[in-house]
Order: C-alpha cells, then structure tokens, then sequence
C-alpha cells in the first residue's frame, strides 16, 4: 500500500451485487452492510415537506437516507462491531424517461411495458452518492457528510416484442432501476452511453474519488491490497 496509505475500510450500505463488484474489481473491498430505509415513506414524506422532487434529488436523497440509516447503526453499536477507521458509502439509482422517474419494476408487466417505451429511445439514470466519515478525529476523521448525484446518458436498441419477452423471463430487470442493466444479459440492448459507465451499473467511481478526496482520504488507502 505504501508507508504513507493507512487503510481506511469502506462500508457500503446496499445489497446490490452489481455496486459490491463494481468497487472489487477497482481495489476495493467493502463491508456491506444494507440499510433498512423504506424508500417509499422516504420520498412521501419530502413530498409532502417540498413539493415534488426531481428525479436526480431523489436519488440523492434516497442515498443520503441509506447512508445515515447505517452510520447511525455502526456508531450506536455497544462495543463497537466494526473498526474505527471508515466510511460508509449509500447510493441509490432512479432511471429517467420523458420526466418521469422509476425505480425497480413492479413485476414482468411493468418491466415489458417500460422496455416497449424505452426501445430505440434515450433515458437518464441518476445515481446519487451519500459519503459519512465515521472515523475518531484522532485518526483523521472530519466528520462531514456529503454527496454527489451522477447522471448518465442511456440509448436503448430498438429491441423487438420477442427480446423484451426473452429478457423480462430471465428475471433480471425486475431488481433493477429502470428495468434494465448493463453489465448482464441487457448490456446487448444498450445501443451507447454518454458519462460514466460504472454510474450505470450503480456507483460512479469518479465521483467516489472525488467524495473521499473531500474527507482527506486518498483513493489508494481505499484499496484492500498493495499494488
């Protein structure tokens, strides 16, 4: 790691596979540990507080709650479960088309549905970013809280009838935001994207770099082993 890389351990507060690979196959191995927020009580309620949000702040907020659901389980933990060097890391993903915002299918007919509206079409996927540093100030931590939402361009092929039901029966889209993924058995029907790639799949590294930075925190003390 180097003499001046003090390892500092990441917690991510997702289930999903897709982010936990994403960060492994950059270095990084993260505990995950899932929040238990529900997201749609999350939403009403700051709808009712704000008014109608946006999709990309909602993403971001649905991160930020994830994120301090964790944080607060991890400090109000007697004795500490976990080591004091950390940051815990939310995200969430909401998939944009003609200004309405979707989440994950609520079953094969709302996937088919959504994917004959995506077809041969361009959509936005936001995922937003929540970054707590929980590490003791004699270690470095600055306690600061922050976030980023990242958004990326998606073109979708113009797939026919027979595709979207071949797709929709691998069961694949039904866990994922949008309907769609981009690293399985959908990566053929995305026809380009314009961003970051990673932030598709569901965490922006770029933007988890530049989080860190913030909190004084080099990426490479992030990485589980030495070059």
């Amino acid at each position: 790691m180097g003499a001046q890389a003090t390892r500092v351990r990441l917690v991510l507060a997702s289930a999903s596979p897709a982010r936990s690979a994403t960060l492994r196959a950059a270095g990084i191995d993260p505990l995950v540990v899932v929040s238990c927020v529900d997201e749609d009580a999350v939403l009403a309620d700051a709808a009712r507080r704000f008014g109608p949000l946006e999709p990309a702040d909602a993403a971001l907020l649905l991160a930020r709650a994830k994120c301090e659901d964790v944080a607060a389980r991890l400090e109000g933990a007697d004795p500490p479960e976990q080591p004091e060097a950390q940051l815990v890391l939310g995200c969430d993903s909401i998939f944009e088309l003609d200004g309405t915002a979707y989440g994950k299918p609520t079953g094969p007919d709302d996937a088919r549905e959504r994917w004959r509206r995506m077809a041969g079409r361009t959509g936005l996927l936001h995922t937003g970013h929540w970054l707590i540093d929980l590490r003791d100030p004699a270690a470095g931590g600055t306690g600061a809280t922050l976030g980023e939402t990242v958004t990326t361009q998606v073109d979708f092929a113009a797939v026919t009838e027979a595709e979207i039901t071949a797709y929709v029966a691998t069961g694949e889209p039904l866990g994922c935001a949008g309907a769609f993924t981009i690293d399985g058995y959908g990566g053929a029907f995305v026809a380009g994207v314009r961003g970051d790639h990673h932030n598709v799949v569901g965490v922006s590294l770029p933007a988890l770099r530049g989080l860190v930075t913030q909190v004084d925190v080099p990426w490479p003390a992030l990485w589980a082993r030495a070059d």
